[in-house]
């Protein structure tokens, strides 16, 4: 097969314009094409009066010596195993159900490994009632909520999977087609920027359980890991659950949520390596979608859905600004995972037909300039702010908010005005300055209006402010060698987003997929 890219045509082309764009690109008749299909579809809206998709397509010919000498040929993407179980091993223990940890179970699983898979959280449906619970009753499960449970954090966003991670052997593409074949739309193997959105999430991740399940893994809920037991080398022999069983393996996928606070602490207390990394801090911004539509794409159009927005401003003190993980018509979502505490994030049902745009408005820190001194330094600076964010909202997890004109011009806000908060359970209008430290304010003050430059409407006065977004990625990295291994502790594999080196549903379960491939390597001894 051939794979042609860069073939554009109108939003409203019809049913032949690709075929006919196809064979004009190829310079060949019809009879010569035996088949194509649509690999990738994107847009370009850099035009607004000549919006276009954008179609990759890959061709097979009857007579490939008449291939276009700038074609390529279409790569193999098919996934192949690394290794299988032996006749006799020791099951490995996956410890997380994100999307991490799903696709290291699974990937073992289907190499006859049969994982054990340890999730201190709750299956996924009773995940989502103890998770609104928050949202409805300010009741918080600090065991079972947006962080905690099956299908990890990335179960409650906007399902977004794309990734800017380099992918050579096209892992990615194995991920969307286990989601595909777990209930997915058959659309995200097409779509340029894919999402799934809560619900479908809910439904796909109860699939690949039962998938994991039927080739011989093993789910075990509510089972917190609280040590891990190492041999007087520092090796690794198991691990010791909250209930006080242990279970043992050589083998450890370590496939955390970034917010696995008391885990990292108990890591880090076992010398296990650990260190600080950077990530961002700031907050929610909420205008209507209709605004973000129009200044995107002139219009609302409905082939494109609601539109999005990627944004970047280098503040005056020399901080860096930036849109995070926006949700197009979605909500934000009460995040926080400890007591005391008020963090958001942002989510979209599949839809995307909620009222607001929303996205995190954060700023860059560093461990060098921010928080020295210690591995675990980023987690009390997120503890830090979070607490006050729960003063702030007055103690009852609503969240502080403040109006965008208010926020610049450095004066509390004390009502709302057209743009409705989505937080749940609510918001409480105040001065967001106690929220964060001054840099971040003053880096925020100075990219509102920037970006409002670049999306017309984008620091209207009445838009809101949400507080705070301290959970952008995870505030350390767990060290581990090109064995995927940990440097000090063997047998232990840090993995995913908790672990430092994934950002998003994709990344994760990519990186989840290549420490399992070690994991089965190591085990089949190959």
């Amino acid at each position: 097969m051939l794979r042609l890219t860069d073939i554009k045509l109108p939003l409203d082309h019809g049913p032949q314009a690709l075929q006919a764009a196809i064979l004009k690109k190829l310079k060949l008749p019809a009879e010569q094409v035996v088949e194509w299909h649509v690999f990738k579809r994107a847009h370009d809206a850099r035009s607004r009066s000549a919006i276009l998709y954008i179609y990759t397509v890959d061709v097979t010919l009857k007579d490939e010596s008449r291939a276009p000498r700038d074609s390529r040929p279409t790569p193999d993407m098919a996934y192949k195993p690394v290794a299988t179980a032996p006749a006799s091993f020791q099951r490995p223990l996956v410890i997380g159900a994100g999307p991490c940890g799903l696709f290291a179970a699974l990937i073992l699983a289907q190499s006859g490994f049969r994982p054990i898979i340890l999730e201190r959280g709750k299956v996924v449906r009773e995940r989502t009632k103890d998770t609104w619970g928050l949202w409805r009753k300010s009741v918080l499960n600090p065991e079972s909520n947006v962080q905690f449970g099956e299908g990890g954090a990335g179960t409650f966003s906007d399902g977004k999977l794309y990734s800017q991670i380099k992918d050579p052997r096209h892992l990615g593409r194995k991920v969307l087609d286990e989601f595909v074949a777990a209930g997915a739309p058959a659309e995200i193997l097409t779509e340029a920027h894919p999402h799934i959105g809560t619900f479908r999430l809910v439904t796909m991740v109860e699939s690949m359980r039962d998938t994991i399940e039927k080739l011989g893994g093993e789910y075990r809920f509510q089972s917190k890991v609280a040590d891990l037991l190492l041999d007087d080398d520092h090796r690794l022999r198991g691990v010791r659950l909250e209930s006080g069983e242990e279970i043992e393996s050589r083998h450890v996928v370590l496939a955390l949520g970034h917010s696995a606070r008391d885990t990292f602490e108990m890591l880090h207390d076992r010398g296990v390596a650990i260190e600080a990394k950077p990530f961002s801090i700031g907050f929610r911004i909420e205008h209507p979608q209709g605004m973000v539509d129009k200044a995107r794409f002139g219009r609302s159009i409905p082939q494109l859905g609601a539109a999005d927005y990627k944004l970047v401003h280098h503040a005056k003190n020399g901080r860096s600004v930036y849109s995070f993980c926006m949700c197009p018509g979605g909500t934000v979502v009460a995040a926080t995972s400890e007591a005391g505490c008020v963090a958001t994030n942002g989510m979209s049902q599949y839809s995307r037909n909620e009222r607001n745009a929303n996205a995190g408005i954060v700023v860059g820190i560093t461990p060098e300039v921010d928080y020295p001194g210690h591995p675990l330094a980023g987690i009390a600076l997120q503890r830090q702010w979070e607490a006050a964010a729960f003063v702030a909202g007055g103690g009852t997890y609503a969240a502080p908010a403040q109006l965008v004109g208010d926020f610049i011009a450095a004066r509390p806000s004390t009502a709302l005005g057209e743009v409705v908060p989505s937080y749940r359970p609510g918001v409480t209008p105040t001065d967001l300055a106690s929220c964060l430290p001054d840099y971040a304010i003053d880096a925020i003050r100075d990219a509102l209006p920037a970006f409002g430059k670049q999306i017309r409407g984008f620091d209207r006065a009445d838009a809101v402010l949400t507080g705070v977004e301290t959970r952008t990625s995870s505030p350390i990295r767990i060290k581990r060698g090109e064995d995927y291994q940990s440097p000090n502790t063997q047998g232990l594999y840090p993995a995913g987003e908790g672990a430092g080196f994934a950002g998003g549903i994709l990344s994760a379960a990519v990186d989840g997929i290549k420490v399992a491939e070690a994991v089965a390597k190591s085990i089949a001894g190959v």
